[in-house]
């Protein structure tokens, strides 16, 4: 791995974020709309059940855990398909740059637009709501970095169904997330769900992860034995995600369906 050419990726998609405003929508102002779509809601159930703001807490936490996942999967399916939009991809193919080095540089440049959209949730928790997520301690770190591993996985994937289907798969990388949204159990246990659905929720590592978010908030110790459930079913799906993307990528260019995007 050259980490020049690594270099020379982070620096390009680093130019695309500074001279395009619409992209810094993904990490400030959706972000922030939903601080105040679930803050308030808490706020608003706690008002009228007369109560202390104790749901407050778990929206605002799971929220701001949700779009640390959806920032890590938007980083890599957002990158590669910004070569798409553009109709780059067949020139990027033919540089010297491979395609671990492609994605290890948009996954790095990631991670920054990572802490930018962290930095904009907890300005906004605090200020409007009087919560910080650090007042947790460290044991937000590593359900932090299972998410992020999550959201690569899912990335590949997508990346995957993308060059396999063009670009009517793109709508995937918006929606699925929303799907994972409702099945992870973000702001409730997998419990609540529908019956049929509990099943499906409880094999999906995001689940774990969130589950083991609400029991620190609850005050209870990090449970271990959950996380290295959620750890253990997410090294399973990055190996899957990344066989695919692998798979995908030899079809696409054995059957030349670089000719949609040049």
């Amino acid at each position: 791995m050259n980490a020049v050419r690594v270099g020379a990726v982070v620096r390009r998609h680093a130019i695309v974020l500074r001279r395009a405003p619409n992209r810094w929508f993904e990490i400030s102002f959706w972000p922030v709309m939903d601080v105040l779509l679930w803050g308030s809601l808490g706020a608003f159930i706690a008002k009228e059940n007369h109560s202390s703001q104790a749901s407050t807490p778990y929206l605002l936490a799971g929220i701001v855990l949700f779009w640390t996942f959806t920032q890590a999967q938007f980083s890599i399916a957002l990158g590669v398909n910004e070569e798409t939009w553009t109709r780059n991809i067949l020139n990027v193919l033919t540089t010297p740059v491979t395609e671990v080095e492609y994605v290890v540089g948009v996954a790095l440049f990631g991670l920054v637009k990572l802490a930018l959209c962290l930095t904009t949730l907890t300005v906004a928790t605090i200020a409007f709501f009087g919560f910080d997520l650090s007042q947790v301690g460290w044991s937000v770190v590593p359900i932090t970095g299972l998410l992020v591993l999550n959201g690569w996985a899912m990335a590949m994937l997508l990346v995957g169904l993308v060059l396999r289907f063009g670009q009517s798969a793109e709508i995937l990388i918006f929606g699925f997330n929303y799907v994972l949204l409702a099945f992870s159990g973000v702001f409730f246990p997998a419990r609540a769900l529908p019956a049929g659905l509990q099943h499906v929720a409880s094999v999906l590592p995001t689940t774990k992860a969130f589950a083991a978010l609400r029991a620190v908030l609850a005050g209870r110790a990090l449970p271990w034995s959950t996380l290295a459930a959620g750890a253990v079913g997410t090294v399973v799906l990055l190996g899957l995600t990344i066989g695919f993307v692998t798979w995908q990528l030899t079809v696409f260019r054995r059957r030349g369906f670089v000719t949609r995007y040049s």
